[in-house]
Parts: structure tokens; sequence; C-alpha cells
């Protein structure tokens, strides 16, 4: 058991699309904060009723943007997008100091090795782990980062570093239109030596993004690609109900033949594209 209660001490805007709520980890050590760039965590906005294998207790996966610690006590940032009447969104614009969440589910993805240079992939969901990655890169890093952001505003919540090129698409994607990261990924001339991708954005896209550095001969560990969130998500659950068993079921015995968690997640997807999912 990994979870931990939450307290509420500061809510802040970051941006116009981002409200920052900062949390004081009762207990961290349990929670077990991973410290890679892309370090995310469950936040659960109704603790009391937290149960690890009930999917219908409201949460949310977030990065976290920050992590401070002070002695024994540890507090996080937690960069929310304000997106409309969502749950998460809600909780972020309505939460006041002194409220209880639930934290649960620390984990990460960024493991960019020996790699010569790294190609960073995001629309707005993704921004604070972009954000951190970069703030976290040791000197002399090679990176690009091809963001999609809906104004060229969103662009100032990154920050800027030495090495680090940005190339955006403006009003692009983030459920206002289609996404052009996959585009932006397949016609970017990427440099020689060993490369790194990180993706977090659409889950559709990372498919996509994930399946373009396959067919170029890249080793799995040369890709760090995470689906974010879901275009027609509702739609897409009610037909995973239907089909997903299998897909899982894949997962499950790939895990069990020892071919690791990031070919079995590969496989999974596969099953999942084949269901029509």
């Amino acid at each position: 058991m990994t979870f931990t209660l939450a307290t509420v001490v500061a809510v802040a805007q970051v941006t116009s699309r981002m409200q920052r709520i900062t949390l004081d980890v009762h207990d961290p050590a349990t929670l077990r904060l991973r410290p890679e760039g892309d370090s995310a965590v469950g936040v659960y906005f109704e603790p009391a009723q937290f149960e690890p294998k009930d999917s219908s207790n409201p949460g949310r996966n977030y990065t976290v943007r920050r992590h401070l610690v002070d002695g024994v006590a540890e507090r996080i940032d937690i960069d929310v997008l304000v997106h409309g009447p969502g749950i998460g969104s809600t909780w972020a614009t309505t939460t006041t100091v002194g409220a209880k969440v639930g934290l649960d589910h620390a984990r990460s993805w960024y493991q960019p090795g020996a790699a010569d240079w790294q190609l960073l992939v995001a629309d707005l969901s993704g921004l604070p782990a972009a954000a951190r990655i970069v703030e976290q890169l040791p000197a002399g890093a090679s990176v690009t980062a091809l963001v999609e952001v809906l104004d060229v505003d969103d662009l100032y919540y990154l920050p800027v570093r030495s090495g680090v090129t940005v190339i955006p698409t403006v009003g692009t994607g983030n459920g206002r239109g289609p996404s052009r990261l996959a585009e932006l990924v397949r016609t970017w001339p990427h440099p020689d030596g060993r490369g790194y991708c990180w993706f977090g954005g659409e889950a559709a896209e990372s498919r996509a993004v994930r399946k373009h550095f396959r067919g170029l001969g890249w080793a799995v560990d040369q890709l760090d690609v995470t689906g974010y969130w879901r275009s027609g998500s509702e739609a897409w659950d009610a037909r995973f109900a239907r089909f997903g068993d299998e897909a899982v079921a894949v997962y499950s015995r790939a895990l069990a033949d020892g071919k690791g968690a990031k070919v079995a997640a590969e496989d999974f997807d596969e099953a999942l594209e084949r269901a029509g999912l």
C-alpha cells in the first residue's frame, strides 16, 4: 500500500490554463515519489472513500511539477490544466487551503540513458512534465521539444534552457481539433547518433509516434511514450468494456513470458488496435 493523505497548503494561478496546487504530503516515505522529470502521482479527491481497485473513486494522474523537501516534511506542486467542467479542473479551481486529498501510485517513465540527443513531445497535458524535464537536464544536453498548445502565451510556461530548441504548433489538438504532434514527429529531421523520445499527450498520437520510431528500427529503451489522455474517451471506454479483456490478457501473457513492461505495453497497444481501440 502506497496511499497517503495530503493537505492543500496553497493555491495559485500559474498561467491562464494552469492552476498550481501545493500539497503537504503526510507520509512521503510510504508514497515513494520518483525523482525523474515526469514523476507522477494519482490524486484522489475523496480520500475517505479510497480503494485501490475501485475505478469509480474520483481521481486523476498529475505530474509532480516540484518536489520540495524540508527536513522530514515534503511538499509537492501539482499544476492542473483547467479545461472545462471535468473533475480535475473543478477540483483545481474550487479547492481551498486545508482541504484533504489522497495520493497513490507514484511512478515515472523518463529514462534517456546514454542518448546523444533527446526529443520531447507534449501537448498541454504533458507540458508540466516537459517543463520539469527541461529544468533537470544536465549541462550540455541536446534537446528539441515539439509542443502543441492553444495560444502563444502557453509557451511561456516552459523554462528557457541553453541547448533546448522549442518547436511549437499553436491552435491545434488539445481537444479543440486534430492534433499535429505525430505529423511533426514524422517530418522532423532528427540528428545522427542515438536518439531518445519522450512523449506526453493524447493516446492516439502516442501510438502513432511509437510506431514511427519502432518502424525506423529504434529499440524499445529509446522510447518512453505515454498517452496522458484520450480523445473520445467515453466511446473508447464503452468499447473497451466489451472488447478489452483480450488485450489485458495479452499484456499479462507478455509479462509472464518475461518480455518486460515496455514490450508488454507495446503488445497491449497492438492488441487494442486490432480490436479497433
